[in-house]
């Protein structure tokens, strides 16, 4: 079995079976991510014995746990059902792939951890699947691992850059040490293409394979299309004609100047109340990212935001892309222009790469003082503003967020854009590209401070 692309989740894949106290294991994330892909592969390379069971492509097993959950009926049930398969204790992984589409396997979790003879992976598609009542089942005998996209870190992987070389770069944001013409020249080339394609594996595959962008384009529309048909599949409770409405109205929002999501906009007479629960729906099914509006910008983060205000970004910027305009697609490709839509591109990258290394997102807008920030992350002991210009322009609100008397929570703050590493005191500089480390950098700031706040 061959595998193109090195995930991040095979090393939590690796410490998972390397834990000798190990629970069940749900991946969960939004679909074609490369879920199954990544644990098909590690079954492959880890276990002499691997049991692999798809809920939608082999209705007949959602059976297996008819008899109760004991592992010895369940395990009755698959051999009456393939009489072939072997269960070895010590070697065997079952992967349970689909697991949206049986619940049941969920609540069987605990008794395969209470038996201990045998690994157990499941694999679950956010859409479509209740959580709810899966993360209800097996309380305390399972462990919970979100994947996403491929991430910029695992796109220069993809491209065959080394750990080496990302170590570089996060010791030259310690040390405040701005990058070579070179670095900065090869790595603005490399996040423009991964602006483009986005981070859905088979979309980066095509990418790799031909070296330039030749059918991504209509791969990244067909992911849109089956991601409607989707929602037209799933959705339960809802009204599919409104959560369709909010998903196909998101680059529409991006390209206002407050960017704002709006739901009187979307149609005539179109009310709040009416659309209560689509958002919602949305992000647990793993499509968007949902920034809401600080109250203040202060800590505590939870509790201190308002959940009518807010902006709404795709979980996958290349999907963004693809929504766009051909007039603005061939503009991108054949000439490297985002144009008018530069800044929501730039937002919804960042907006994502943070939402990949954990955080959640916020912003604050305020009119008197006239005050806007994009993005809000946080360490332990302060609130960090950060930018994101699509141009180089005046950083006012930055440096009004920085004046100590006013915003106390605020020690420092960060601007990305097309700009170097640097630090001028009050707030660092960073190039779009390096989002990806600012966990890392913001972790790691106080261990080397050559010029600290």
């Amino acid at each position: 079995m061959d595998k193109l692309l090195k995930r991040k989740v095979d090393s939590y894949l690796m410490a998972w079976k390397n834990n000798p106290d190990r629970k069940p294991l749900i991946v969960k994330g939004a679909r074609q991510i490369g879920k199954t892909r990544s644990i098909e592969w590690f079954a492959s390379q880890n276990y002499s014995n691997v049991i692999q069971i798809n809920f939608v492509e082999q209705k007949k097993y959602n059976g297996i746990f008819d008899d109760g959950f004991e592992v010895d009926a369940i395990l009755k049930n698959i051999s009456l059902l393939n009489p072939e398969l072997k269960f070895i204790p010590g070697e065997t992984l079952f992967f349970f792939d689909e697991l949206q589409a049986c619940p049941n396997c969920a609540t069987s979790l605990k008794f395969f951890k209470l038996d201990g003879r045998f690994d157990v992976i499941c694999s679950g598609s956010l859409m479509g699947i209740n959580y709810k009542e899966i993360e209800s089942n097996s309380v305390g005998y399972k462990e919970d691992y979100e994947m996403y996209s491929m991430d910029f870190e695992e796109f220069l992987w993809a491209k065959g850059y080394t750990d080496d070389l990302i170590e570089e770069l996060y010791r030259n944001m310690l040390e405040v040490k701005p990058l070579s013409n070179l670095q900065m020249d090869t790595f603005f080339s490399l996040f423009r293409d991964y602006v483009t394609i986005g981070g859905m594996p088979e979309v980066v595959n095509l990418y790799i394979t031909n070296k330039n962008f030749s059918g991504t384009l209509g791969l990244q529309q067909q992911l849109l299309k089956d991601y409607e048909e989707d929602i037209t599949k799933y959705v339960d409770g809802l009204d599919k004609a409104k959560v369709k409405a909010v998903y196909s109205h998101i680059s529409t929002f991006l390209a206002k100047e407050n960017k704002r999501f709006q739901i009187t906009k979307i149609g005539r007479n179109a009310r709040n109340r009416d659309y209560v629960g689509c958002v919602e729906w949305l992000a647990d099914a793993g499509i968007i990212n949902v920034c809401y509006c600080l109250n203040q910008p202060e800590l505590p983060l939870k509790g201190n935001y308002d959940p009518k205000l807010y902006k709404i970004y795709y979980k996958d910027t290349g999907l963004l892309i693809a929504s766009l305009d051909e007039e603005a697609q061939e503009d991108l490709r054949a000439n490297k222009n985002l144009g008018t839509y530069k800044g929501a591109i730039y937002e919804n990258i960042v907006g994502d790469m943070l939402v990949k290394q954990g955080y959640k997102l916020y912003y604050y807008n305020s009119d008197k003082p006239a005050l806007e920030m994009d993005f809000f992350v946080r360490d332990a002991d302060s609130l960090i503003p950060v930018e994101v210009k699509a141009n180089d322009g005046a950083t006012a609100s930055l440096n009004n967020l920085l004046k100590e008397d006013k915003y106390p929570d605020i020690k420092y703050g960060i601007k990305l854009g097309y700009k170097n590493i640097g630090f001028n005191g009050k707030f660092y500089t960073f190039p779009y590209f390096l989002t990806f480390l600012l966990r890392r950098f913001i972790a790691g700031r106080k261990s080397v401070s050559p010029v600290q706040p």
